[in-house]
């Protein structure tokens, strides 16, 4: 069946159960445009693994990417805000170490679902890291951050949370790394990439695998890390077999009635499909939707506790309270939602797009997120919330257009979301490795702490 009949036949079906659907069948993704992706070879794949899990890659030797990036929690780690240097332990069971309170990072952990796609060309929930045709090897990174070699924009993106004091590297006085971070040095020989590239070097069976891949004389630097991480994640987190994609393809029966019901939703009145579009319902853009601000914040605003998004990248006003438009994909796994988990129920976060007033006026506060109990004071989470003209500015700057939609339209919609699972995102791939080459506990595995 070619893609056009395919097409053609799924509005048919849809028109058969008397729904409102778009004009135009081009909202549906066309299944002949499948998405590109490398091609990395297993030894890559499975030396990106151990570094993935292994915390040698932190400053204290205490968090790994998968810490905040778990297979078997959907690329994430289940909670609103991260717990980041300072935590022990994985996911809504992280908690805090005991001599060493770990603060809420400002952001949602991201999932990690088909970012090895050639279509991703930025990534951070504010575009930090992006495709340039200025910028030094056609990336944009954040000034403070010189690249130093070429690579692909998904090895750049893993070298910022190595040298994020309160994500991997740690604190000054704690470690060599953190050291070099807080000091500004973070490319050069002296650098605190280059500690961590000497620190994986120290490791045997690391320089073993790495002399394979690069040559026995070829000094370690960063970028081969990071590179090999990038492996990783493009093959362990591709999602490209859900029943949508099966359906797409021509498999009618692949979708229950609920969820083309849903699916009609999505692309036709509920209005979904116009940033939630192509092959991983996603425009690439950057959209302000009025999220209530909860959390730190990223020192934005007149207090500070706020976060603007890519208004804080271009230093644009117009850009204020912008965020990266997320791939669904697996998104019924991928809870909470929003830059900063604002909502831990997908039923919750469509409520607020189709009303964006109405979800910043009636937002509950700190319940509706996941913040798992730390046994500190963290008053002044929703600050920003209680600050009355910081809450109209987000509301301001909010474009989403108000959509009255019924119980039912949510709940067909959440419905049709789940559509879009590859059952082998819950577990992963490759999943977990059982020990990773530096020896330090496997992140995720009994003994992480």
């Amino acid at each position: 069946m070619t893609s056009r009949v395919a097409v053609f036949g799924i509005w048919s079906l849809l028109a058969s159960l008397s729904l409102a659907i778009p004009s135009e069948a081009t909202d549906l993704p066309d299944p002949a445009n499948r998405a590109s992706f490398p091609t990395p070879g297993a030894t890559s794949v499975l030396l990106g693994r151990d570094l993935f899990f292994d915390p040698i890659l932190s400053g204290n030797r205490n968090i790994a990417c998968a810490t905040c990036h778990h297979p078997e929690m959907a690329g994430g780690d289940g909670v609103s805000l991260s717990l980041g240097e300072g935590g022990r332990g994985l996911g809504p069971a992280r908690t805090r170490a005991a001599d060493n309170p770990p603060k809420r990072l400002a952001r949602n952990a991201p999932p990690l679902f088909n970012l090895g796609a050639a279509e991703f060309t930025a990534f951070t929930h504010d575009g930090r890291v992006s495709a340039s045709k200025t910028e030094r090897y056609g990336i944009s990174l954040p000034e403070e951050l010189l690249l130093e070699r070429p690579v692909s924009l998904l090895a750049a993106q893993a070298l910022l949370p190595l040298v994020a004091m309160d994500q991997m590297a740690g604190h000054p006085g704690e470690n060599i790394i953190a050291d070099a971070v807080a000091q500004g040095r973070m490319a050069g020989y002296d650098g605190a990439w280059q500690k961590i590239a000497e620190r994986v070097w120290d490791i045997p069976e690391y320089r073993r695998r790495f002399a394979w891949l690069i040559g026995p004389d070829e000094p370690l630097h960063i970028t081969h890390i990071t590179a090999a991480l990038a492996d990783f994640v493009a093959y362990e987190f591709r999602a490209t077999d859900s029943p949508f994609d099966a359906f797409l393809s021509g498999r009618d029966e692949a979708l229950s009635n609920d969820q083309l019901r849903g699916m009609a939703l999505f692309y036709g009145k509920a209005g979904c499909g116009g940033c939630h579009s192509g092959t991983f319902q996603t425009d690439h853009g950057f959209h302000a939707i009025g999220l209530p601000q909860i959390g730190p914040g990223k020192g934005h605003g007149a207090n500070g506790n706020s976060d603007i998004g890519l208004g804080a990248i271009t230093g644009d006003p117009g850009d204020a309270y912008k965020f990266r438009t997320p791939s669904l994909r697996n998104v019924a796994l991928t809870a909470p939602y929003g830059h900063n988990g604002a909502y831990r129920d997908l039923g919750a976060m469509i409520r607020h797009h189709a009303d964006p007033g109405a979800g910043l006026a009636q937002y509950p506060g700190l319940q509706a997120a996941f913040l798992p109990d730390i046994g500190t004071d963290e008053t002044g989470l929703d600050a920003a919330m209680q600050d009355e003209a910081e809450v109209l500015n987000i509301y301001a700057a909010a474009t989403l257009p108000r959509i009255p939609l019924t119980d039912r339209d949510i709940t067909m919609l959440v419905t049709f979301l789940d559509a879009l699972t590859d059952p082998v995102s819950r577990t992963g791939r490759l999943g977990v490795p059982d020990a990773v080459p530096s020896g330090l506990p496997v992140a995720g595995l009994p003994g992480d702490s």
